[in-house]
């Protein structure tokens, strides 16, 4: 079984093992790194968009990462339907007649047909279970997680919330018994908004698994300061008071999704990994063809995001309370907290609390295509490496990995080197994994969840209550997305979550880079294995209200390319 040789000290007899196109790939490959040549982009091929952000390709986009022909159709065509005139010419129409919630509930529905999720969300968007639901299993099932203590910026106590709870039990006893959450938006305190006009607050929730085995909310207050004039919100309190304070938080949870869990862990960590990887790693390294199926268009979205969403007068900004500045402020305060273990999905669940906790499907799911990655990697990196001293030795897995480092701007917190085989495997999965299940289980829930704006406002334009008893309906309605923002976040989310007609999933690889039979029986191992956790998953979900798809491996594209 053919071995690859980190020095590139391959003989005749072992290249004779090779296909003839591979041999002569092998051979050129081994006159660049002998000469000091740059194999793929030049050093000077990255840079920082912006000040704090992970590092990103600079200036034009090469052939070879653009988009092909197919890709821009199918974008071409999506944003061509969603704003088409017909439709366009209903939603003014639809403005015009429809007043108050029932304008949002009509929009979304000439949008989209017939949905057994959406219809849920729209029945029963504003009660406490569809809430606490989404931290479970929604668009950023991230946030969530156990609270141990109740911090001292957010002083709950047992008093507040004692007819919330099992009769009997007090709160630090439920909090000692793993049945208290909490969700904290600290990393919004202090980001500048885009005008007076648009408002954002820094949230905390306490959330409890009561008897039914619901995950429900049970306090909120809207700032990280508590005091007079930041109320710590009830179940209790007037029905409107209620509302409007769960609407901020999920205002704040849709812009923290957006910037941090969804651009940031998946879009811009993958694209650190692909430059890295042509920077670093020859065609014919082995893992460069394992990564490479993952890497696919992920530049090419990743440009077309910064010219067009995140830009300073980007969409992003048209529909949120956050200009240029604000979205790099959020980006750079979640790239200093970046860490190599928050990108490791069993360590993630682990350190939130989160193992035990029922109708977790977001974790169950996503372990089982954790296992089954990092299978697949370890029997393909096996093939190629007979001992941890050969992943030592292999300077361009050193240099990939300490270029990876170095891009992500956080090198302190991210490997930069790698001695076992064990770890190689790990790191390899952590990449492929992010760009693809995490990925999808962040990016296609994103019109079911975000459709009907009042359950998830993309911003808020009228300035949170800093006393209890002054909402009611009218203020909440002046508090939501007007129409022309309403319309541009459900264009947005419907684009970004359609799947193109000839789409790779999960196990897909049709160009199939690899020639050596071991790897050809590998991936038809993963793809079997695959298949296993897409039947558990349908199985499942037979018995479900609500089904749970977005981890499923035939909805898991191979990478971050929308």
């Amino acid at each position: 079984m053919a071995k690859y040789s980190a020095e590139r000290r391959l003989d005749k007899e072992q290249l004779q093992r090779l296909d003839s196109v591979c041999w002569k790939a092998c051979q050129e490959s081994i006159t660049i790194v002998q000469s000091g040549q740059n194999k793929r982009l030049d050093k000077e091929s990255w840079t920082e968009w912006r000040q704090g952000f992970p590092k990103s390709i600079e200036g034009e986009i090469p052939i070879e990462v653009q988009f092909d022909q197919e890709k821009k159709n199918s974008f071409a065509e999506n944003e061509k339907k969603s704003t088409d005139e017909l439709i366009l010419g209903k939603f003014k129409e639809i403005a015009y007649s429809c007043k108050g919630m029932e304008f949002f509930e009509k929009i979304l529905e000439y949008f989209t047909s017939k949905h057994p999720l959406i219809e849920n969300v729209m029945q029963d968007w504003s009660k406490d279970y569809m809430f606490g639901y989404q931290f479970l299993n929604g668009c950023n099932p991230v946030m969530i997680k156990k609270c141990t203590e109740i911090p001292d910026k957010f002083p709950v106590t047992h008093e507040m919330v004692k007819g919330f709870l099992k009769k009997g039990v007090t709160l630090q006893e439920e909090i000692t018994a793993g049945n208290i959450y909490i969700v904290d938006y600290e990393i919004l305190e202090g980001v500048p908004t885009s005008s007076d006009l648009v408002f954002l607050t820094a949230p905390l929730c306490l959330l409890y698994k009561n008897r039914l085995d619901q995950i429900v909310p049970i306090a909120i207050q809207l700032s990280q300061t508590p005091g007079e004039k930041s109320p710590i919100f009830l179940p209790s309190d007037n029905e409107y008071d209620w509302m409007l304070a769960k609407m901020w938080v999920k205002s704040a949870d849709f812009l923290v999704h957006q910037l941090v869990t969804h651009l940031l862990k998946t879009h811009l960590i993958s694209e650190v990994f692909e430059v890295a990887m042509y920077r670093q790693l020859s065609k014919v390294h082995p893992v460069y063809k394992l990564l490479k199926p993952h890497v696919r268009f992920t530049i090419a979205i990743n440009a077309a995001a910064r010219g067009k969403l995140i830009s300073k007068d980007g969409t992003f900004s048209k529909i949120t309370s956050v200009n240029g500045d604000g979205i790099a402020k959020v980006i750079q305060s979640g790239t200093e907290t970046l860490t190599y273990e928050s990108l490791c999905f069993p360590e993630t669940i682990e350190d939130r609390g989160m193992k035990d906790v029922s109708k977790y499907y977001y974790r169950d799911d996503g372990m089982m295509i954790w296992d089954a990655i990092h299978n697949f990697v370890s029997a393909v990196v096996k093939i190629y490496y007979e001992s941890d001293e050969t992943v030592q030795e292999d300077v361009e897995i050193q240099g990939f990995v300490k270029d990876v480092s170095s891009g992500m701007n956080n090198s302190h917190k991210f490997p930069e080197s790698l001695k076992t085989r064990e770890e190689l495997v790990k790191y390899l999965t952590v990449a492929i994994f992010n760009a693809s299940a995490q990925h999808a289980a962040v990016n296609f829930g994103q019109f079911e969840w975000y459709g009907l704006i009042p359950n998830s406002p993309s911003t808020m334009l009228m300035p949170p209550p800093d006393q209890k008893g002054t909402v009611d309906l009218d203020y909440i309605l002046k508090s939501l997305p007007d129409h022309k923002r309403s319309y541009t976040v459900l264009a947005t989310a419907w684009v970004l979550t359609q799947f193109q007609d000839e789409e790779l999933y999960l196990g897909m690889y049709p160009e199939m880079c690899f020639t050596e039979q071991p790897v050809k029986e590998a991936i038809k191992t993963f793809r079997k294995n695959l298949e296993e956790v897409n039947n558990t998953i349908k199985s499942r979900n037979k018995g479900l209200t609500f089904d749970y798809g977005y981890l499923s491996p035939d909805k898991i594209p191979n990478s971050v390319a929308v």
